[in-house]
This record gives C-alpha cells, sequence and structure tokens, in this order.
C-alpha cells in the first residue's frame, strides 16, 4: 500500500511520514519546498517536487504510476497572517491545490483522504470549549480557505464514494516548526536578546498541542468509521502569549524587556482566544499527555537545539 503525503516536506507532514514508514507502510512525499525543507524527509520515502496548483496533470500520473491508495493531505500555506496580504497565495496552496488533489484522487481511484483544518474555521467562537458542530465563521482569509476546503472534501465523497478524516488543530508545536509564536520569538532573541517585541497585548489566550501528541491523535482519529469525520485536535487548556514569551526566555537564559503592539489581536484575523472541545476524540480513545504549558516548552526546547541555539 503506498500513501501519499503532500507536504511531507513540512512541519506536520514530515512527522507524519515518519509515522508511516515506522509502520512500514510505502510512502511518497509530494512538496514544493515553498516552506517545507527537504531534509525534513524520511530517507526511506519516495520524493517528489510538486507544485499541487500548477501540475494537476503530473499529480494525476503520479497517483496511477505509485499506486496511490491514501492521501494524507497537509501541503497549504501555513501563515494565517499571509491572508491579509497576498490572498491569492492562500486561494492557490490551499483551495485550489486541495480540489487539484481531490480531483487527481478521483482520476486515480483513490477512496481515502487524511486532511489537515484549523480552528480558525471556528472564529471568533461563541462556545468554549468548542465542539465539530459549532458555526463556522472565520475572520481570517485562511480559515475562510480551509472551510472550502472541508467542503469540497465533504461533497467530493459524497459524490464521488470517498471517505474522509478532517481534522481541525489547535496549535500544533514542535520540532521542525519554523514558523509560528514560539518560532518568531526564538528568532527575534537571537538578534536581539535584550528586547522582546510581542504582537497584540500578549493576553492572547489558546491552547497548544505537542507535535507527538497531535500525530497520535489522528491515527486514533483513524478509528472514526463516518463517511466524512470531523475531529478537533488540541489540548483541554490554554495558555497566554505573554506566558510563552517568558517560557522561551526561560529556556533561552535571557531576560529581555517585553514590549506589545497593542490592541487584542496580533495580526489582522487572529483568533485572540481559542480552545477546542476534543471529547469527541477522546471518546474514541485518544487523550493528549501534555498541556499547553508543556507542549510550549518542550517545542522551544526542539526548536533551540534544531537552530544551534541552546544555551
Amino acid at each position: 500500500m503506498t500513501i501519499l503525503v503532500t507536504g511531507g516536506a513540512g512541519f506536520i507532514g514530515s512527522h507524519i511520514v515518519d509515522r508511516l514508514i515506522e509502520s512500514d507502510y510505502e510512502v511518497l512525499v509530494i512538496d514544493n519546498l515553498s516552506s517545507g525543507k527537504i531534509e525534513n524527509v524520511n530517507r526511506d520515502a519516495e520524493f517528489i517536487k510538486m507544485d499541487l496548483a500548477l501540475d494537476f496533470e503530473k499529480l494525476k500520473e503520479t497517483m496511477v504510476k505509485y499506486e496511490v491508495e491514501e492521501v494524507w493531505h497537509f501541503a497549504a500555506c501555513p501563515e494565517v497572517r499571509i491572508g491579509s496580504e497576498n490572498p491569492s497565495i492562500i486561494y492557490k496552496d490551499n483551495i485550489l491545490a486541495t480540489y487539484n488533489v481531490l480531483e487527481a484522487m478521483r482520476c486515480a481511484d483513490v477512496d481515502r483522504i487524511i486532511f489537515s483544518s484549523t480552528s480558525t474555521v471556528y472564529g471568533e467562537a461563541k462556545v468554549m470549549p468548542t465542539p465539530e458542530d459549532h458555526p463556522l465563521l472565520p475572520i481570517s482569509v485562511y480559515g475562510a480557505s480551509k472551510v472550502a476546503c472541508e467542503a469540497m472534501i465533504c461533497a467530493y465523497c459524497h459524490t464521488f464514494d470517498m471517505r474522509a478524516w478532517i481534522y481541525r488543530f489547535a496549535n500544533v508545536v514542535g520540532g521542525r516548526s519554523s514558523h509560528g509564536v514560539i518560532y518568531d520569538f526564538i528568532m527575534k532573541l537571537k538578534r536581539n536578546p535584550k528586547e522582546l517585541l510581542i504582537l497584540g497585548d500578549g493576553e492572547q489566550n489558546k491552547s497548544y498541542i505537542y507535535i507527538t501528541d497531535c500525530i497520535d491523535a489522528m491515527f486514533y482519529g483513524l478509528m472514526a468509521k463516518d463517511k466524512v469525520n470531523i475531529l478537533n485536535i488540541g489540548s483541554e487548556d490554554q495558555i497566554k502569549v505573554k506566558r510563552i514569551a517568558e517560557i522561551v526566555c526561560e529556556e533561552m537564559g535571557v531576560k529581555p524587556v517585553f514590549k506589545f503592539t497593542g490592541g487584542r489581536r496580533g495580526w489582522i484575523g487572529d483568533v485572540p482566544i481559542m480552545l477546542l472541545s476534543i471529547e469527541k476524540i477522546k471518546s474514541i480513545g485518544w487523550r493528549p499527555k501534555y498541556n499547553s504549558e508543556e507542549a510550549v516548552r518542550l517545542a522551544t526546547r526542539d526548536i533551540l537545539k534544531t537552530i544551534g541555539a541552546y544555551r
């Protein structure tokens, strides 16, 4: 059985590839390396550089050639903030790429897709913790693109007899991450350990999940048996941005002055408060091993070791 992992050179995707290889699957990785890194790709996986939004015919032919039976679609623009600056990138890398993946699957008779969605589909949720049946009212272009992808996946499943597992993630953190608040803080402090600029007021309060917990949850989630399975994945608590800054500083051994840009949001489209209900996936048997603070500390250590900045 060959499994295709799109975005398999990226943060979450590369960890999925590792787990699949450990489970003795044949794995094909497709990535355009716009944000992923070739060094993240497991040596035992087959790698093809390809832009999913531009190379539909090549994608379709590749699925047939490698006899792909399942797709983990994790290729996407990972930066929520880009949507307010250049929404066309979000459209191309998220919506168009997902359509091409689904259409290539239809043409190649591939009927299983696992998809990485996001907590941002809920926007500023009225219910905390937020369950999967909460209305989807995104406030960012990124969140809207994921809603569009979820809708297309659902439609393809019902129209062309496919099955899907859609995972809505809280903030996933850990080694190989090259964006997000922890990585940003580390890079800022490397440049200037005496001062740290924090976007917003530092009171943004969200759930964080460590990468190994996230990977475990996704494989547990495959036990769900509906045609379209939608599952939140996160921790059961929250941590404020200011506390994340403190943890990063503790791990780096620095004591900078904190400066804030002000306002509730770190950027346009930022959701300042987020906590997902994970009762649905807990009913399958999964529990997170780490809370948000533990996840942040472990991720900080992972990233510092990777970039050679650990004290």
